[in-house]
């Protein structure tokens, strides 16, 4: 059975978006993605398909509580836990339910394997969380530190994660007594599944934490300082180890992964280590040639831009790229000419250039050959 993605990582938003930033998300995955958009493209159809269930969860309000608390079984009816909102779910994208456990028990009962979710102790990993981090293109290219703040589930410091009010504990479940699972007979079979009481934790908590309201577990916003390593590229991953959000009943806690997002830039556009950048070039300089100065990274920099330049030519200036985070070769800068019409003549430059124009129509296969071979294909082309 193929394993369910966080519904934050599948529209790629934050856990503390907007309601207008997720449906924003949706729409532009839906437009994208949509089947009558991608006729045949079973991955398009899928992936559609994952956006719109994500969409239905993150815009209820109630369904998003219990996605945020529980993870996939706070939402999944499927998962035995009465209206898709029962605690204590596999915490991250990576949990299953349902008639997915109940084969897993009958197999573990015939191999002898014990379940990797630590069922019969009501343990379970905390979700992982999504941070997604804009920086700039220097930033990226020289390595940065960052603050950020997320709001995430910890253990409540009143009960320790227990549920229950000091001074007390929870006692054993009354209906599997304390296991976590109660075994069903369906026909020929016995099947053990989670209980549908204390939902696999075997516990029960008849006087809970007033800070809690018995979950164990509180929302919290923490700040937390980011390293980004010199090179990093559009949607890298910095993965921080421990930061998710909290397990339930002991459980570990998920991790963080913090998404690099590159924002556009004023001169430069990023292609892997290169760079790329649009060179304006006076009509004068590049029928003449000449000297200009261009931005890099480090600084300025000169170009020797020969005579009879034309638009669309491209000059490179080797190591003036970024190097990438995963590699020793520093990257080279393209530099793409476009000659500049002028603009706002006077009227001594307009007399010049039809001066110029009017020299240029004695002889003019030798100063416009592109024009002239144009011109050619074309009358080629209407049989002239």
């Amino acid at each position: 059975m193929a394993q369910k993605r966080d519904y934050y990582t599948v529209l790629g938003v934050n856990r503390d978006a907007s309601e207008e930033d997720i449906k924003k998300s949706y729409r532009k995955l839906a437009m994208k993605h949509h089947p009558d958009r991608n006729s045949g493209e079973k991955s398009s159809e899928d992936k559609f398909k994952e956006a719109k269930e994500a969409y239905e969860v993150l815009s209820d309000a109630r369904k998003r509580a219990a996605y945020d608390q529980f993870g996939h079984a706070g939402v999944d009816p499927s998962a035995g836990f009465g209206g898709g909102r029962g605690p204590f779910g596999p915490g991250g994208p990576e949990g299953f339910g349902g008639f997915a456990d109940a084969f897993g028990d009958i197999f573990g009962e015939i191999f002898g394997q014990q379940s990797s979710r630590g069922r019969g102790t009501g343990m379970f990993r905390g979700a992982d969380l999504r941070y997604n981090l804009e920086l700039s293109l220097e930033e990226v290219a020289r390595g940065t530190e960052a603050k950020i703040r997320i709001p995430t589930l910890e253990a409540c410091a009143t009960c320790h994660g227990s549920g229950a009010k000091p001074g007390t504990q929870p006692k054993p479940c009354t209906t599997c007594g304390g296991r976590g699972e109660v075994r069903v007979s369906q026909g020929f079979f016995s099947i053990q599944q989670t209980c549908p009481t204390c939902h696999g934790s075997g516990k029960m908590v008849t006087d809970p934490c007033a800070a809690c309201g018995g979950e164990g577990r509180t929302r919290k916003h923490k700040t937390l300082s980011v390293k980004i390593p010199a090179g990093v590229d559009h949607e890298d991953r910095i993965r921080l180890a421990g930061e998710g959000e909290a397990g339930v009943n002991g459980g570990p806690p998920g991790d963080l992964y913090v998404v690099v997002q590159l924002k556009p830039h004023a001169v430069f556009q990023r292609e892997g280590a290169d760079l790329h950048c649009e060179m304006p070039v006076g009509f004068a300089t590049a029928a003449l040639g000449g000297e200009i100065e261009i931005p890099t990274l480090d600084g300025q920099a000169k170009i020797r831009i020969p005579a009879e330049t034309q638009t669309g030519q491209v000059f490179r200036l080797r190591n003036k790229g970024i190097r990438p985070v995963r590699g020793s070769v520093t990257g080279d800068l393209y530099c793409h000419v476009a000659v500049e019409t002028p603009v706002n003549l006077t009227a001594r430059q307009k007399e010049l250039l039809r001066e110029f124009e009017a020299i240029n129509e004695k002889n003019p296969e030798s100063h416009t050959p592109r024009a002239k071979s144009f011109f050619d294909r074309v009358r080629d082309f209407f049989g002239s």
